[in-house]
């Protein structure tokens, strides 16, 4: 693919994932890159990013950014533990259902949509399994559930006219992750943070920049062999760890507390349910300090097989494993 005669835009350019892609695309030499995010995002527009502001639920907010585009990276959501289904919805499910019918109104060829392994994670350990792992029947949380939602509809969408791949990455990590290693190293420092279920759990984690080159793998693999469109990929650093000794090894390099209390996974589940209950029943829009999703994703393995992507994506991991660590760990002290 040529890179230089695209007009490409990712929709929540200016989020963790979003802008290690934009700034893949600018490697890339792409004619024109666009962001649409829903608040000014001045970094981006310093390295010469168009910015289009909008939410993604309102389709007429849309429209600029989409037009004359040939290619759209959609990476904005609403992810977390937290929220009413409405929050999810909007953003999830009608956010994408607008990208789609703007790609057909516009004629736009390629569609490569951020989705997440937690459309397929149940109640119970996920060890080395590939895309045929089917979805699951109900889901603890609104986010998996609308991502699931989103997912389908991407897949169904695939046609002659529109080409389209979904991308899920587990566990995104890196220099700039506002989300999940913060919140390890806040609730640490507060002492509120424990071991859930036995400590045996392996997981795989996703470099950002890994997931970034995935993406753009899609793009180019979608280019080559469209027989690909409507498919989903799980993305991963192709090195699945302990999760609960990765977290003590991160706490103890950032300098922050040890983890000193466990809690059964069973118990932890329970009380995840007492709490959003309670949560619901107060409108309490804080994250409760525990929930079903939560207590699933902290205590069973989730670990995939990625051939899919490698094969057919011509995916591998670019990252170092040891060098991105340290820069992390280096970026996580300055916060």
């Amino acid at each position: 693919m040529d890179w230089k005669n695209k007009r490409v835009l990712v929709t929540g350019g200016g989020g963790f994932l979003g802008r290690y892609i934009v700034e893949r695309l600018l490697e890339l030499k792409c004619t024109e890159i666009r962001s649409l995010g829903r608040s000014p995002q001045p970094e981006l527009e310093a390295m010469g990013v168009n910015l289009f502001c909008g939410d993604i639920a309102d389709k007429n907010s849309l429209l600029n950014a989409c037009k004359d585009c040939d290619i759209i990276f959609h990476t904005a959501a609403k992810a977390g533990i937290w929220g009413t289904y409405k929050e999810f919805y909007n953003a999830n499910v009608i956010g994408t259902q607008n990208i789609i019918d703007l790609c057909r109104e516009y004629k736009i060829p390629y569609l490569i949509n951020t989705s997440t392994p937690s459309v397929v994670c149940e109640n119970h350990n996920i060890e080395n399994a590939n895309e045929e792992l089917s979805y699951p029947m109900h889901y603890p949380a609104h986010y998996p559930k609308t991502k699931a939602k989103a997912e389908k509809m991407v897949s169904n969408a695939a046609s002659l006219e529109l080409k389209t791949v979904s991308i899920r990455p587990h566990l995104l990590w890196g220099v700039r992750d506002s989300h999940i290693l913060p919140t390890l190293a806040k609730r640490a420092v507060q002492g509120r943070l424990m071991q859930v279920g036995d400590g045996k759990n392996i997981v795989d984690m996703t470099h950002i920049r890994n997931a970034a080159e995935a993406h753009i793998n899609a793009a180019e693999a979608l280019y080559s062999n469209p027989e690909i469109s409507g498919k989903n990929y799980f993305i991963s650093d192709d090195n699945p760890l302990n999760l609960w000794n990765w977290i003590s090894q991160f706490l103890e390099d950032i300098g922050a507390p040890a983890i000193k209390k466990n809690i059964p996974f069973k118990r932890a589940y329970r009380i995840g349910a007492v709490m959003e209950f309670l949560f619901r029943l107060f409108r309490i829009k804080n994250d409760p300090p525990m929930t079903r999703f939560a207590a699933i994703q902290l205590a069973y393995s989730h670990y995939f097989d990625i051939t899919a992507a490698k094969k057919e994506l011509h995916y591998k991991p670019i990252v170092n494993y040891k060098q991105a660590y340290s820069e992390t760990i280096a970026w996580m002290k300055k916060q």
